[in-house]
C-alpha cells in the first residue's frame, strides 16, 4: 500500500534531486506545514541555497548515507534511476518511496479546492494567470507552478486557505496522480512520443485525467481541442467550456491589440455577461490561456474586478517570452517553447511586433521530440526571418535515433529558409554578434540551456 502524507501528522520527507523547480516547491509546502525535509541535489543552485536558507538540510551529490532509518518517506524525481545510490539504499532499509507526481497528488487531497492546470502547452502560463487573479481576489491560494512567477517570489506559495493552484503534466501519466476539484484541459497535441504511442493515447489519458474529477467538481476544457466532447461525454461533473467554438461557455470577442502586441478583447458568456479585459503578455495563443484561467478564476468564486486587475498585473513567467535586455541595439528575449505549436505561437506574435528582423536560436529538445516532429519542427522555425540551431539536448535520452540538427537545418534550406547550424553556443554568440543588427528581435528558444547564449550576449 502506497504511503500516505497527512498534513495532521508532520514526519521526515527525503527528496532525491530537491534541486528541481517542481520538487523544491514541494518541499517547501511540506516544510511550512510542520514537516523535517532533506534532500540532495548533484548541483548547487539558488533554489538549493533558498532550501537551506529555510533549514532544510541539503546535501550536494548524492549517495546512500544520505538515508536513515528514521526516514518517514523517500520523494524521487522521474530523472532518478533505479541504480541510484539513494534510491537503492531507501529500498534497502524499507522506507517507503513516493514519486514526485505521487506525493504531489497526495498533498492535492489536504485541500478543499484543487485546480489542476493540464495541456500540451501552455500550462505554466494559464497556471499563473489563475495565481495572478486570486491573489487579487484577496484569496490566499497554495500555488505550485513549473516556472519562476515573480508575484510570488519563486515558483511556490505557501497560501493560509484551503485551496491549491498547480500544473498537471501528463508525461509518464503523472497527472493521473492527482486529485482535482478542477481540472483545466488547454489543448491536446502529439509530445512526449518517447512515453506515448500516438495522439489517440494521449487523449485517452486526458480523459482518465478528466474523469478524477469528482461529481460536484469542475472540468474545464478548450473548444479548440479536435472532438472536445469525447473528453468529457458522461462525466458527472460540470463542464465548462472555454475558447472558440461559438457554443463555448467563454469566448473572446472583439479583439484587438495594443502597442506592444499585447491582446486586449471583450469575454462573452454563456450567462450574458460582456467583461473587458486587457493582457500585457503577446499573442493569440494567450487569449486562450487567459480565457481557460477567467473560467477557473470564476468557478472559484473571483470577481470580473480581481480577473482585470490580475491579468493586467500578470506580465508573464521566467522562460516566457522573458525580455534579458539587449546587445548592439539588438533585444534579445528567452522563451521555453520546445514543440512545433508552442514555436508557431511565439514566433507568430514576434512577427506581429516591430522589429526589423526576427533571430531564433533553437535547441531542439530530446531526440525523440524532434524525430517524431521533424516535419513540424521544420515548418514553424521556418516563421522566423533568421534561425540559427544548436545540437539536439537530450535531456533523459541517450540514444540519438538517427537524427540531428544538422539534418534539420538541410530540410529548412531545402524548403528555403535561411537557417544555420552551428556544433557550439560559443560559434553561435560569436555568429549572431557578427550578423545581428540594430533593431532585430533575438529569442533564444527551447527546454534546454540555450537561454546561456542571450545572457552572455546581454553581459558583455
Amino acid at each position: 500500500m502506497m504511503y500516505q502524507i497527512d498534513f495532521e501528522k508532520p514526519v521526515r520527507i527525503h527528496f532525491i534531486g530537491i534541486g528541481g523547480i517542481s520538487m523544491s516547491g514541494l518541499a517547501e509546502i511540506l516544510l511550512s506545514r510542520g514537516f523535517v525535509v532533506s534532500g540532495s541535489d548533484w548541483n548547487q543552485s539558488s533554489l538549493t541555497d533558498r532550501l537551506k536558507q529555510d533549514g532544510m538540510t541539503i546535501y550536494i551529490g548524492q549517495a546512500a548515507d544520505h538515508i536513515t532509518k528514521d526516514l518517514d518517506a523517500v520523494v524521487y524525481t522521474a530523472a532518478v534511476h533505479k541504480d541510484n545510490a539513494e534510491y537503492i539504499r531507501a529500498k534497502e532499509l524499507g522506507v517507503p518511496l513516493l514519486s514526485r507526481a505521487q506525493l504531489l497528488g497526495q498533498m492535492t487531497k489536504n485541500y478543499r479546492v484543487a485546480a489542476a492546470v493540464a495541456g500540451t502547452h501552455g500550462k505554466t502560463t494559464a497556471t499563473s494567470m489563475l495565481a495572478e487573479i486570486l491573489l487579487k481576489a484577496g484569496a490566499d491560494p497554495t500555488v505550485s507552478v513549473g516556472g519562476m512567477l515573480p508575484a510570488i517570489g519563486g515558483n511556490v506559495r505557501i497560501g493560509a486557505s484551503d485551496s491549491i493552484v498547480l500544473e498537471a503534466c501528463e508525461y509518464t501519466n503523472s497527472f493521473l496522480e492527482f486529485f482535482p476539484t478542477i481540472a483545466v484541459i488547454l489543448n491536446i497535441r502529439e509530445d512526449h512520443l518517447d512515453f506515448f504511442q500516438d495522439l489517440e493515447d494521449i487523449r485517452h489519458s486526458f480523459r482518465r485525467f478528466a474523469a478524477r474529477v469528482p461529481e460536484e467538481g469542475t472540468v474545464i476544457i478548450d473548444t479548440g481541442i479536435e472532438d472536445y466532447r469525447e473528453i468529457t461525454d458522461g462525466l458527472p461533473c460540470k463542464v465548462v467550456t472555454v475558447g472558440p467554438a461559438p457554443e463555448s461557455d467563454y469566448r473572446a470577442v472583439d479583439l484587438s491589440h495594443d502597442e506592444q502586441d499585447a491582446p486586449r478583447f471583450f469575454v462573452e458568456t454563456s450567462k450574458g455577461e460582456h467583461e473587458p479585459v486587457q493582457l500585457r503578455v503577446p499573442g493569440a495563443h494567450n487569449v486562450e490561456n487567459a480565457l481557460a484561467a477567467i473560467a477557473a478564476a470564476r468557478q472559484m468564486g473571483a470577481d470580473w474586478e480581481a480577473v482585470r486587475a490580475g491579468l493586467a498585473h500578470f506580465e508573464g513567467t521566467g522562460r516566457r517570452f522573458e525580455r534579458k535586455g539587449q546587445f548592439q541595439g539588438v533585444t534579445v528575449v528567452d522563451d521555453y517553447a520546445h514543440h512545433p505549436d508552442e514555436i508557431e505561437a511565439t514566433l507568430q506574435a514576434a512577427k506581429q511586433m516591430q522589429y526589423s528582423r526576427v533571430w531564433c536560436v533553437f535547441q531542439p529538445h530530446t531526440y525523440s521530440r524532434t524525430k517524431a516532429l521533424f516535419e513540424e519542427f521544420a515548418r514553424t522555425l521556418s516563421l522566423a526571418d533568421e534561425v540559427v540551431l544548436a545540437d539536439i539536448f537530450p535531456a533523459r535520452e541517450t540514444d540519438d535515433l538517427g537524427v540531428s540538427s544538422q539534418m534539420l537545418a538541410e530540410t529548412m534550406e531545402r524548403n528555403g529558409a535561411s537557417v544555420h547550424y552551428l556544433d557550439s553556443f560559443e560559434k553561435i554568440e560569436n555568429f549572431l554578434r557578427e550578423h545581428c543588427m540594430h533593431g532585430e528581435l533575438l529569442i533564444t528558444m527551447g527546454a534546454g540551456d540555450i537561454g546561456k547564449v542571450g545572457e552572455t550576449l546581454v553581459e558583455k
